[in-house]
């Protein structure tokens, strides 16, 4: 997905937090990271946790070259983009989860209401099942350096805040903090917000794992379908309600033609 929709993710799957009294962006970087430690200490993180989280962090200008590069729009038809992202391989391996994890999904589609070929669909599309590219970029100095630049500071100052709860809650430890270009986590890529709101300890040890657990991934998948009105046994296709609801997930209506094309599928529909 961060390929062709990372300018949708922002609006589209998190519910950022705003701070209540927004750092200065741009500046000097130090005396930004100071005004955040600031406002997390505000919101409950511990101080143990500040200290490791940000100190000696600097800018990556990696992060603003590719953010830069990103476009709104997708420059190809629904035909051209799904040729690429559902092919036979990825089909196949997404029936193998189907049935390998059959009996999670059944829990999960009795708690939620979300079937399991959505949730496969979606798992398969962000991650090739967890197999894939979840990202490799320390999500702290990755949010750090998207918040202190102006452009969508109140949003990414936001999503640094999530960040450090999850720390705080220790559902991952700090050198597990890993993801994508825009701090995305997971198998399913969730923004810290996102994962904050929306994420199920669903394997009851007591964490949230969106990188490791496939119980906690794919419950949290479905709680975020679910809390956004997501409807179980309704059609999914463009123009219902549900396509609606999956605006959550992404708001690209090629995007989410492609999830319920994947999970039809799956499923030989």
């Amino acid at each position: 997905m961060r390929k062709f929709v990372l300018a949708f993710l922002f609006s589209a799957i998190t519910v950022a937090a705003s701070p209540a009294q927004a750092a200065r962006c741009g500046g000097d970087f130090n005396a930004f990271l100071a005004a955040m430690s600031q406002e997390a200490a505000a919101a409950g993180v511990s101080q143990a946790v500040i200290s490791q989280a940000l100190s000696g962090v600097t800018p990556d200008p990696k992060v603003l070259a590719f953010d830069r590069r990103q476009r709104g729009t997708f420059n190809k038809t629904f035909e051209q983009y799904v040729s690429t992202r559902v092919g036979p391989g990825r089909i196949n391996m997404g029936r193998q989860m189907l049935q390998k994890h059959g009996s999670l999904l059944a829990r999960i589609e009795k708690q939620f209401g979300v079937p399991p070929q959505i949730v496969v669909a979606i798992w398969g599309l962000e991650s090739d099942f967890g197999k894939g590219d979840i990202g490799k970029m320390p999500v702290i100095r990755t949010l750090a350096t998207m918040a202190h630049d102006c452009r969508r500071t109140e949003l990414f100052q936001g999503e640094l805040l999530a960040a450090l709860k999850i720390v705080q809650r220790g559902d991952l430890p700090l050198g597990d903090l890993i993801g994508a270009f825009a701090g995305e986590i997971g198998q399913t890529q969730f923004l810290p917000s996102s994962y904050i709101k929306y994420g199920v300890d669903f394997d009851g040890n007591g964490h949230v794992d969106l990188r490791h657990s496939v119980p906690d991934v794919l419950a949290s998948t479905a709680n975020l379908l679910h809390v956004s009105g997501f409807k179980n046994g309704q059609p999914y296709g463009e123009g219902t309600a549900n396509f609606e609801a999956m605006r959550e997930w992404n708001r690209a209506t090629i995007y989410r033609k492609t999830i319920g094309y994947f999970a039809d599928q799956l499923v030989g529909r």
